[in-house]
Parts: C-alpha cells; structure tokens; sequence
C-alpha cells in the first residue's frame, strides 16, 4: 500500500534582485537556526544501563588465596601468568593468523563503517553535475521548432552544469539515535571481537597445557616401560634356572605390553592438541610441530575482583548490553518517523544551447527552498515498527541479564572446582607417596626370594595408576585455572570507546 506524503514548498525561489536573495539568505538563516535549536531534543528513551542482580562478591570467594599485587593478571597478555616463553609466542601467532579473529575484526570494521555513514548524515551533501544533450524532432511534429536547429532540422544541442546541496535538519533527533544505535553495534561487535579472542586464546592455552601433562606421562610411561623390561628380564632368568614359574613371566609380558599399548595412545591425543593449536593459529598441521618439553607450567594465582568490577572485564557481558543501547537508540528512531522531516536543498548552474557562450551570466538559473515531509496514514505500520523495537529491546535485556547471570554461574563452577582439585591433589600426593614406598618394599622382597612375583605386578600397577592419577588432577587443574582466567574477563581491559560523534 502506497503512503500518501504531504509535501510542503513554501520558499521555492528564483530571484534576479539583490534585495531579493538578503531576504532570502536571512529567511534560510532564520530556518536553520530554528531546525538547530529544534535539535536539541531527541524523541524516544535516553538508554540507561537494565539493573541486574549482582551480589556483594562471589559465593566461592570466601577463603580464595588471592594473589599478590605483582602477579596480578597483565592487561591483554593473560597468559604470560604461566611464565612459558613459547606459549607466549603460539598465542601472538593466534592472535594475528587465526581465521575466526580475522572473520570477527572484519565484522567489526562493518561496524566502524556504518557509524562513519550514520555520521556523514549530519552534513549537507553535494551534487554536481555537467551534461550535453542532442536532441532533434520531426519536421511533421506539431511541436517542431525548426529555428533551434539548422536548415530547418529541428536538431538542437543543449549544455547543462548544475550543482545540488541537500541537507537534513535533525529537528527530532532521527539521526542522533541512528548514529547513537550504530554506536552500540559496533561497541557490540568490539565486544564479540575480545570476546571470540578469549575464547579462542583460552582454547589455545588450554591445548597446550594438556600437551605438556601428556609429554610428561610420555615420560612417566616411558621410565615406566623401561622399569617392566627390566623385570621381564629378570623374571624370565629365575624361570630358566626354576626359581619362577611360566606364569610369572607371563604376567611380567602383560604388564609390559599393557604399558607399551598406553604409551602408543598417548601418541595420538598429543597429536590431537598438536594439531588444534596449529589450526588455532592458522596453520596447516602439517606444517606444524610442536617439540617435547621436560617442564610443565606452574599454576598461577589468580585475583578475583568483586562482581561490579567482573561486570566491566567480561566482554560477552558488555557485548550484550551494548546492544541493549542499540535497540534502546532503534526505539527513538521508530518514534521519530511520526513526525515530518525538514530537509533544506540549493540548486543551481548553467544551461544553454551552444557551447560557446555556455557558462555566462545569461544563461544562469538557480532554486533554494525548505522541504517538509511527512506521512498522514499508513495503516499503523509507524506504530507496529515501534511495538516491534520495543519488543527487540526487552529481548535484548532478557539476554543481557541470561549473560550474566551464566557468567556468574561460571565463575563460581570454576571457584569450587579449583578448590576441589586443589583439596584432590593433596590426597593423591599422598597416595602417591604409600603406592612407591609399597612397591620399594615389594621389590626388595621379591628379589628375596619372600614374596611371588604376581605381588609385585600388583604393587606396579598401583603405583603407575597413581602416578598418572597426580597428574590428570595436575592437568585438571591447569585448565580449570584458564577457565576461571577467561570466565573472569582475561586480560581484557574492558575499553569500548569510540571517537566522539560531531
């Protein structure tokens, strides 16, 4: 359906007097002083940030060893908190060649370029315009104008240079909330940007971690293996000389090959994060390796803020309420199309029939007026568009508040589960330390000849699986540390300011 516009001219002028163009130019002034003035309001809701349930601090707070000053988190660099040189330099390598980052940063330069045209708006744009025309009638035709050509042809040549300005007054603030809902976007995008960095920087991090704990029970299993052969060895002497029976060597050969099989897998899952953080940095894995380690990064402490703080650091939290702002600012824009617009337009150039004479006083013309527009009826769609932003903008809050309230679901998870590994790892070193002190003495009495050899596979086992035991809690650990670290912000330092508008 159609809308019928009003359309008002009432200053359309094309004066050859002085006098005429003074009271022109002061009826123009006076306007756009008015549509200045006018400007200052802005119809719709000013944005204010929706209230959210925020606790005093975090449940699981309470008793955390906070760090010290000086191992507080670094500002963008989170992850030199590990102290490892060369994950340092895998995460750099992500943070330039990873293909997600790159697809995210060009979505935020979309953004950056809708506030730059959101702000081109404010300002008059300007038309040029130069064109030749020719154009010929027949001489039966009732309008022919045979003395504009020659000999009677009815052919003729026209010139035309024109020059246009139009400018849009921002009596209602229409432009003022675009801009200020481009802002919110591209603020928004900022904020998906450090958002999927950190994720991607956590994943990265965490891969690593894991690789490391594996290259150390590569290690372990390898110590391990050689440990069996020996008692292979020595198992299949005393049976040569009757002293253990076949089912002794038996059992050495199945702890043995047991042994080897869990170091084989262990190939395969470091090839696994090999090749993620390969990928993680834009990388072939082919092309990609990663050398063994004898180390494995500390865990850090880690400084929780209190939860108004955490508000300003999560950038999923500020991503979701940056577009709380924008659909608080589209709520101003749907408001505004009830009311005209007041758009002021100059024109003028030269046209002429020949070229010589072309740009001369003569063959000037110019026109400059106000143009106010508006709709009357349209079926309620002006109405219908502004329940619909309304509605977005309570969707947008609901998921501003869901954000936080999974974040702070997440931090507190990843609180207590570092408390527990922390709690399970004490019970596991000491565990530890029973299963080798047990197998020291089942060793010795097995080579006394005291004990069968099945005692002592059973000690061996117990041992190993303690051993593994520590460090799976120790690799738990680690990437319960980088999950609470990214669940707190990282290092993130929570900046989403743009250039001012004018």
């Amino acid at each position: 359906m159609n809308k019928p516009t009003v359309l008002l001219r009432p200053l359309t002028c094309q004066m050859a007097t002085a006098r005429g163009s003074r009271l022109l130019n002061l009826g123009l002034s006076a306007l756009m002083l008015t549509g200045l003035l006018l400007g200052g309001c802005a119809v719709g809701p000013d944005y204010k940030r929706p209230d959210v349930a925020a606790p005093a601090q975090f449940k699981e707070a309470q008793g955390w060893r906070q760090a010290q000053p000086s191992d507080a988190l670094a500002r963008g660099a989170w992850w030199e908190v590990y102290g490892d040189t060369q994950l340092n330099g895998l995460v750099e390598r992500l943070n330039h060649s990873n293909q997600t980052v790159a697809q995210y940063e060009a979505q935020y330069r979309q953004a950056q370029a809708l506030v730059k045209s959101a702000r081109g708006a404010f300002f008059p744009t300007v038309d040029l315009s130069a064109s030749k025309t020719r154009s010929g009638q027949g001489a039966g035709s009732s309008n022919s104008n045979t003395s504009l050509g020659s000999a009677g042809s009815g052919i003729r040549n026209s010139y035309s240079a024109q020059a246009n300005v139009s400018w849009e007054a921002d009596v209602w603030g229409k432009l003022r909330r675009g801009l200020e809902a481009d802002k919110g976007s591209a603020q928004a995008s900022l904020a998906d940007l450090a958002a999927m960095r950190l994720s991607l920087q956590s994943e990265l991090v965490q891969n690593y971690l894991q690789l490391r704990v594996i290259d150390q029970q590569k290690r372990l299993l390898e110590a391990t293996v050689q440990a069996y052969e020996r008692s292979l060895t020595m198992t299949q002497n005393q049976y040569k000389v009757g002293v253990s029976g076949a089912d002794a060597v038996a059992q050495a050969q199945t702890q043995l090959r047991t042994t080897q099989a869990d170091l084989v897998d262990l190939r395969w899952q470091r090839a696994q994060y090999e090749n993620a953080i390969a990928v993680l940095m834009g990388v072939p894995p082919a092309d990609f390796n990663l050398a063994e380690s004898q180390a494995i990064p500390a865990l850090p402490q880690i400084p929780v803020q209190v939860p108004s703080q955490w508000l300003e650091r999560r950038p999923d939290i500020a991503a979701a309420e940056r577009s709380v702002m924008a659909a608080n600012a589209n709520i101003g824009v749907a408001k505004s199309a009830y009311y005209p617009d007041l758009t002021l337009s100059l024109s003028g150039g030269y046209s002429s029939s020949t070229f010589a004479n072309w740009l001369s006083l003569p063959n000037r013309f110019w026109s400059v007026g106000p143009q106010l527009a508006g709709t009357l009826f349209d079926g309620g769609q002006r109405s219908a568009e502004v329940d619909r932003t309304e509605a977005v903008y309570d969707q947008t809050v609901a998921q501003y508040r869901q954000t936080v309230l999974n974040g702070f679901q997440e931090v507190e998870n990843y609180m207590v589960q570092l408390k527990v590994y922390e709690d399970e790892a004490q019970v596991r070193e000491q565990a530890l330390e029973s299963a080798r002190e047990s197998l020291r003495l089942t060793t010795n009495q097995y080579k006394a000849g005291l004990i069968a050899y099945l005692d002592v596979v059973t000690v061996q086992a117990t041992a190993l699986s303690n051993e593994r035991s520590v460090l799976n809690v120790l690799q738990s650990r680690l990437v319960a540390s980088v999950q609470l670290i990214a669940a707190l912000g990282g290092g993130w330092d929570g900046q989403l300011e743009l250039s001012r508008a004018p």
